[in-house]
């Protein structure tokens, strides 16, 4: 990945992403943990793009600020940018766009792992904590 490098991705907001606790009858607003999982969707997706089939990305950190309303139903854009690559960590400015609205930003990080190796780690883990 290049600094300065640029990716986008549409979601739809459905009932599924709607904040319960504040929803209308019949309507609802984007809830902020359906615009982070958004967030990180979008940028896994353009890593994994860029990366060699073995490999992936993990989310990290996130600092995210959800600052505006997106209604039920309505589309949210993310829109990502390269902040900085270390070939083992990935860092992103992030901003989520409901029309011409700015719903939300967020700086994420994510680490760059081989999928063998994080798998087989698991599996121990796994193992570890079932006794064997």
């Amino acid at each position: 990945m290049t600094q300065g490098e640029t990716f986008s991705r549409v979601y739809t907001v459905s009932r599924e992403h709607i904040a319960k606790h504040v929803s209308l009858e019949g309507t609802g607003i984007l809830s902020t943990p359906s615009m982070i999982a958004f967030m990180e969707e979008a940028s896994r997706i353009f890593l994994d793009g860029k990366l060699p089939e073995s490999q992936t990305t993990v989310g990290v950190h996130i600092d995210v600020y959800h600052v505006a309303p997106a209604l039920l139903g309505s589309q949210v854009e993310i829109r990502g940018r390269v902040l900085r690559d270390s070939g083992k960590r990935v860092v992103l400015w992030l901003e989520a766009w409901c029309g011409e609205t700015l719903i939300g930003y967020a700086v994420h990080e994510r680490a760059v792992i081989d999928k063998k190796e994080y798998a087989s780690r698991i599996t121990s883990m796994i193992a570890t904590k079932m006794g064997g």
